[in-house]
């Protein structure tokens, strides 16, 4: 099974000291052995992905706990936005369908209640 088809995928990030954060995603398949997903643009993922772009994936369940015995895919991540982050929005809404549509609405009304808001970040993922 290509990573892309699990329902969740833990990601691993590195932190500027090289140690590892790992966060379940929601992943869809593009084009040309690439990966995205969505998160909020002031994610730790986020921050993360911006001074370090090396990147692990590993199926896992919806509260991140790894399958054992998976083969780990690595990639390098990079942040996007326009045109990229509109295909990457509509993949991600294409495969999870109601549940992302809550996600946003839920995110929404979380930026009307904050002091500072915050949009959505894509990030696609160049397999090795």
């Amino acid at each position: 099974m290509a990573i892309y088809e699990n329902q969740y995928v833990s990601i691993t990030t590195y932190t500027k000291d090289g140690s590892e954060k790992n966060c379940p995603i929601w992943i869809v398949g593009l084009d040309n052995k690439e990966l995205g997903f969505t998160t909020d643009s002031t994610s730790w993922k986020v921050r993360r992905i911006s001074h370090t772009p090396r990147v692990e994936l590993r199926p896992c369940d919806s509260r991140g706990n790894v399958v054992e015995g998976t083969e780990v895919v690595s990639g390098f991540a990079r942040l996007v936005s326009g045109h990229e982050f509109q295909t990457v929005h509509d993949a991600v809404k294409a495969k999870y369908g109601f549940q992302f549509s809550l996600i946003v609405f839920l995110g929404g009304i979380k930026n009307f209640f904050r002091k500072v808001s915050s949009s959505s970040c894509g990030v696609i993922i160049t397999v090795d």
